[in-house]
């Protein structure tokens, strides 16, 4: 399904206002910017869908893959929702969050894969000693990393969906959770922060935060005096509601082409929350950008509990059986109500997977735009 074009794109962004941008730029941020600038763009290469009855062409140019760039994220998306609904069990499913204090934020700039790391591990810890002692269950549960708020500042946090329910310790039957209530939030809170603090140190231990030992000391104790912040949500009373949710968030990136409001010679301006909206030079919306690119080859999307078993036969297969293995309707597939209308100027694809021209209605022919070669080099003979 093919929707408008958003009137404004990061990738115009990217190439208008990167060479504002001051200082050197670390190669993996580089790299991102200059990907996203590429992103269905000539210099990628592509196809063209012509009819042969009109005439009419279609440029389809191909896209960057980086999953850093709001553009790409739609199919990969679709194919996750697909695989996770086959292993979703079906009941009530709990939204929790656990975020970081604001103390943990310059260690998050420098050290973002030891801190995201034992952020998902305290987490789902958390979720699972909760479940052995108070529910005598293994729990089920799914987290995804999300480091930023809707004005494109730095605030690590985890969003998790937790089954209301897990499969008994001796695998005899499936315990459910009080009637929409999981754990208390304050016990969640006291013991995510104990389990933090306990990984956080041997790594400080082994010298890899470079943190004196001075200065490490004081972030414990200061880190040790707050309440840290876990909320729980209402559950979701229907699988597929728990699956709509990750789908529209487990492959978001920071900021979506829909929110730009205006991008001009010298200013960025976004939408954040309801008509709320931030303007920004446009170099720093590119910085606030770059806060949020991810560790290379780092797993954002982590299972835990029941969802981490793979093994035919498994637990999950268990629980799964236990509660009459049921199947997931497809629900979540139907358009949400502030979706936009699919684009009629462009191709359609048929049952067969070919593209339709949108004005004969006839199949259309494919030629390839080859991807542009580098000039050779001036001594090259």
């Amino acid at each position: 399904m093919a929707y408008p074009r958003p009137r404004f794109d990061i990738a115009d962004i990217v190439r208008r206002h990167l060479p504002e941008m001051e200082g050197n730029i670390p190669f993996l941020q580089r790299k991102v910017l200059t990907a996203i600038s590429r992103c269905r763009t000539p210099a990628l290469g592509g196809h063209i869908d012509y009819c042969l009855d009109c005439g009419r062409e279609h440029p389809s140019y191909n896209s960057c893959g980086n999953r850093h760039c709001p553009k790409c994220q739609a199919l990969a998306q679709e194919h996750w929702i697909e695989a996770r609904a086959k292993r979703l069990l079906p009941v009530e499913h709990f939204h929790v969050v656990f975020t970081l204090p604001a103390d943990l934020r310059p260690l998050g700039h420098r050290r973002p894969r030891i801190l995201y790391s034992i952020l998902f591990q305290a987490a789902s810890e958390t979720i699972l000693e909760l479940g052995r002692t108070h529910l005598k269950a293994t729990m089920a549960a799914t987290f995804l990393l999300h480091t930023w708020t809707r004005e494109l500042r730095y605030h690590a946090h985890v969003h998790g969906l937790v089954a209301a329910g897990g499969l008994a310790l001796d695998e005899s039957r499936f315990i459910p959770t009080r009637q929409g209530f999981l754990f208390h939030v304050k016990r969640m809170g006291k013991l995510f922060m104990g389990k933090f603090m306990a990984l956080l140190r041997p790594y400080q231990e082994k010298g890899e935060l470079g943190l004196t030992e001075m200065t490490f000391n004081v972030l414990m104790a200061r880190l040790a005096k707050q309440n840290w912040n876990v909320y729980a949500k209402r559950p979701y009373k229907e699988a597929w509601h728990a699956l709509a949710y990750l789908g529209r968030y487990v492959n978001r990136v920071g900021i979506a082409n829909s929110r730009i409001l205006a991008d001009t010679k010298d200013q960025v301006t976004f939408r954040t929350k309801g008509k709320a909206k931030v303007t920004l030079p446009g170099s720093a919306f590119l910085r606030r950008f770059l806060l949020h690119v991810l560790p290379p080859k780092f797993t954002k999307v982590r299972h835990f509990g029941l969802y981490a078993s793979s093994r035919p036969g498994g637990r999950l297969e268990k629980a799964k059986a236990l509660l009459g293995d049921k199947e997931i309707p497809d629900l979540w597939r139907k358009p949400l109500p502030d979706e936009p209308e699919p684009d009629s100027g462009q191709p359609a694809i048929d049952a067969a997977g070919a593209r339709v021209c949108p004005q004969c209605k006839t199949r259309m022919a494919q030629r390839l735009i080859p991807r542009p070669r580098a000039p050779p080099p001036v001594d090259a003979p």
